[in-house]
């Protein structure tokens, strides 16, 4: 069996159907996406004590993810959807990477994240620009973890990428490299989500 003989969606049913050569073909298929994507992500962790393995793992696992709840109705081509489960996976590793520099943590971070001790302030500082009085948005911690999830719920998913990794102290133009996008791009979303920010505080007041 040649995987370029048979398409995404043909390979994915065998897959469900346990065929273990449409398994093998399809994880050999997009080995090359993963090798470059861990490429791209492995010099934001490489001093943190990840490998390149490490990273291509994790794609794999996101590959994996791909597999089982690509919905051929719901999520157009499947290259793009497995993209995105790959780089959410490695993003999600990266972040957990640093954050284990800078403090011990018992689980790995993800893009189910939570508020840490070590993320205050950093809010402030995406909060922050030079329209804007930085000391009139110190929150305590327990208000930073309710305007956190809140993001994360109005958000778009190239929005929260962005501010997750700026939560984890990145900037932008690492930011931009990560995900592949321009500075510019990044700084953009940077500012709506600054705007998001300060409407979600003005509902609190």
């Amino acid at each position: 069996m040649q995987y370029k003989e048979y398409n995404d969606n043909e390979l994915i049913y065998y897959v469900r159907e346990n065929n273990e050569e449409a398994n093998h073909i399809i994880f050999k298929k997009y080995e090359p996406l993963i090798l470059s994507i861990a490429k791209k992500m492995y010099p934001y962790c490489r001093y943190n004590g990840l490998e390149l393995s490490d990273l291509m793992q994790e794609g794999m696992l996101g590959l994996n993810l791909a597999i089982l709840h690509y919905e051929e109705k719901k999520d157009n081509l499947f290259y793009t959807f497995a993209r995105k489960c790959i780089e959410r996976k490695m993003i999600s590793l990266v972040i957990s990477s640093r954050r284990q520099k800078h403090k011990i943590l018992n689980e790995s971070l993800s893009l189910e994240f939570s508020l840490e001790e070590d993320q205050l302030g950093t809010l402030e500082s995406i909060l922050s620009d030079q329209k804007t009085n930085p000391e009139k948005l110190l929150l305590d911690s327990t208000r930073e973890a309710e305007l956190v999830k809140k993001m994360r719920e109005i958000l778009t998913e190239n929005e929260e990428r962005v501010f997750e990794l700026k939560l984890a102290g990145f900037h932008y133009k690492e930011i931009a490299s990560i995900i592949d996008k321009s500075p510019k791009s990044v700084d953009n979303a940077i500012q709506r989500i600054r705007m998001k920010c300060r409407n979600v505080l003005k509902e609190k007041e």
